[in-house]
């Protein structure tokens, strides 16, 4: 049963308290938890509307032929190029390096799908990432996958490094990179991205997943899930991404 326009109000606003008040959840009210995508996402879309605009999207997938997920990002957890985050942002801090797309032109909402070729005539640069994955809950993983999935898909905040325009010379399935913990290597992979192509997730999220909101804009900046798992750091830890050949990201969280 399809949860009723007031049983997802209660949900988005417990959500939108815990952020305001940094006050974690134990759980969503008993009257308002989802029971299956269609009403993670009516909550994540009410959520996301009372922030304000959408600037950014995460996209991903459980393997290359699974149903993608998407969450909207908004301004406040965007950040171009930084080299120190306060750790006081988060509840937990579990770090993915991402690859991130960014959009020059529109792809709206239409009735006619959007082809792979479209979606890639509209990617105007490609850029290492890290996103910080965090949650709205006591404890992370707690309350299953849909009420991840409501709660913005577990988006903590999203780094993105410095663009590489010849986005074309770029192989995301075969990308090599490695990931450094205060100069310990946890990860030393080639691709690394369980969902596989990444742009098989563009093409749904413009057609499917961002459709609530008119789907895709000139600007927008997508991530499209991690290649290195999520692993959980400390406040004061540093974090180094190198993509070879796409571009290398650097954070510190204190």
């Amino acid at each position: 049963m399809t949860m009723t326009a007031e049983a997802v109000r209660e949900a988005a606003g417990a959500l939108l308290a815990a952020r305001r008040d940094r006050c974690p959840l134990d759980a969503l009210p008993a009257t308002a938890r989802p029971a299956d995508k269609a009403d993670a996402y009516a909550i994540q879309t009410e959520v996301a509307r009372r922030i304000g605009p959408v600037t950014a999207w995460k996209v991903g997938a459980s393997a290359p032929d699974a149903e993608p997920s998407s969450a909207p990002i908004h301004a406040e957890t965007l950040f171009f190029e930084v080299a120190e985050l306060p750790a006081a942002m988060f509840h937990v801090i579990g770090i993915e390096a991402e690859i991130v797309y960014r959009l020059n032109s529109d792809l709206p909402a239409r009735d006619t799908p959007w082809t792979r070729e479209e979606v890639l005539d509209a990617i105007g640069s490609v850029h290492p990432a890290f996103e910080i994955c965090d949650t709205r809950f006591a404890t992370y993983g707690s309350q299953g996958p849909f009420a991840a999935l409501a709660d913005q898909g577990n988006h903590g905040a999203l780094i993105v490094g410095p663009a590489t325009a010849d986005w074309r010379a770029i192989d995301p399935v075969r990308q090599p990179l490695t990931l450094d913990i205060d100069g310990e290597r946890k990860v030393d992979v080639v691709g690394g991205n369980k969902a596989g192509d990444p742009i098989r997730l563009l093409a749904w999220l413009a057609n499917v997943g961002a459709r609530p909101f008119g789907g895709l804009h000139a600007g927008d900046t997508v991530t499209t899930g991690s290649c290195t798992g999520t692993l959980f750091i400390q406040p004061g830890s540093h974090a180094v991404a190198d993509f070879p050949g796409l571009g290398r990201i650097a954070l510190a969280v204190r």
